[in-house]
């Protein structure tokens, strides 16, 4: 018996869901193995100061880092028209204000345990990487904004709320009539 309905396909899985996982196993496993073949030739010791220290430096970079965003952001808002002690003058940029994600984001590597996430992140730390590094994820990012269609975001979300098999959404609206009890008093919230 044939229905009106096509059967059900399950979406196709993309490739970054299907390497990512494989990639930060594959990490995962060249962390430890480099760990224990450090551990052989410098001692456990040393490599136990080694992630140690990594971990207080991290600390400290992500902290100054967090730090100078919140400043720099204080700083724009105060700048912004409107408020008391704006100049009317172009609102460039703090200075230093690029690159604290960057920042964040290498104190974070250093933080986990591992040499190569080390190297990373101090690589992070390094000015011209960092700002070579954001001319090309703000590149990127551009294009991506380019080329994606209006509203798709909304569209995702819709669809996410939406579990519907056929996918069709049926739109509404919910109305309020008020004026039908002009002497009911309103209703306290309800708490748990």
């Amino acid at each position: 018996m044939t229905t009106g309905t096509p059967p059900p396909t399950a979406p196709r899985r993309s490739r970054a869901r299907t390497f990512i996982p494989l990639a930060v196993a594959a990490w995962a496993v060249l962390e430890i193995w480099l760990l224990t073949v450090v551990a052989d030739v410098a001692g456990g010791f040393t490599v136990l100061l080694l992630l140690i220290g990594g971990v207080v430096l991290g600390a400290v970079v992500m902290k100054s880092a967090g730090r100078r965003a919140f400043r720099n952001l204080t700083e724009t808002l105060q700048r912004m028209p409107g408020q008391p002690g704006a100049t009317t003058a172009s609102s460039a940029a703090p200075s230093g204000s690029k690159g604290n994600g960057l920042l964040m984001l290498g104190g974070l590597l250093i933080m986990i345990p591992g040499l190569i996430s080390d190297v990373a992140g101090l690589l992070l730390l390094v000015p011209p990487v960092r700002a070579m590094l954001g001319r090309r994820v703000e590149k990127s990012l551009e294009r991506r904004m380019r080329t994606a269609t209006p509203g798709s975001l909304s569209d995702a979300f819709q669809q996410a709320r939406i579990h519907r098999p056929d996918g069709k959404v049926v739109q509404g609206e919910v109305i309020r009539d008020t004026d039908s009890h002009p002497d009911e008093k309103p209703r306290p919230p309800l708490t748990p």
